[in-house]
């Protein structure tokens, strides 16, 4: 995987994260830099553990998977994207929460971290190098969260549905190339 493909992979899994950092910038009457950089921390944190955990969980069992891994490659990064696309075209505005409390924080960093588990499967099948890919998308999570934050704070909501729809397309645009390349059908 190259760099170019990691950092929109990493752009793509963040998407949810952004928009939960929108809403709660929205909530924050008062924004700091300190808030700013827990609500980073949190998202960037969860989403680079959770694809060493879904590394670790797919290095058990890629060889015996190996002849259709580019199939579940696609497959995950497809139902990610789905996911993401259908809950923005829900169009529903969750009420927001300035709440930065562990219980709260922990809740929605699983929660805008669960594909992130799954592209952690698909790593182990594309033998990427996991620790500079996972600091790499917990770096890029980090500042697109912060960036998140303030963008909240400062506009509102008005870009949440389609910052999760356009990392929708993402992933699963990635899935699509992941399997057109293995098919022999495109080279990059």
């Amino acid at each position: 995987m190259t760099l170019a493909e990691l950092f929109i992979l990493a752009v793509g899994l963040s998407m949810d994260a952004f928009a939960v950092a929108v809403c709660k910038g929205l909530a924050m009457e008062k924004l700091t830099l300190g808030r700013t950089c827990v609500v980073g921390a949190w998202f960037g944190g969860f989403q680079a553990l959770m694809p060493l955990i879904g590394w670790l969980l797919g290095s058990a069992f890629s060889r015996y998977i190996t002849a259709f891994d580019h199939w579940i490659a696609f497959g995950l990064l497809a139902l990610i994207g789905a996911g993401m696309i259908r809950e923005a075209a829900k169009g529903e505005n969750s009420e927001a929460d300035s709440s930065l409390k562990v219980r709260t924080m922990f809740l929605l960093a699983v929660a805008t971290s669960i594909d992130a588990l799954a592209v952690g499967v698909t790593f182990a099948f594309l033998n990427v190098a996991i620790i500079p890919a996972i600091c790499f998308i917990g770096v890029v999570t980090f500042i697109l969260s912060a960036l998140g934050v303030k963008i909240g704070n400062v506009f509102g909501a008005k870009y949440k549905a389609k910052s999760e729809a356009a990392g929708g397309v993402i992933l699963i645009l990635l899935g699509l190339k992941i399997l057109l390349e293995h098919l022999g059908i495109i080279s990059f």
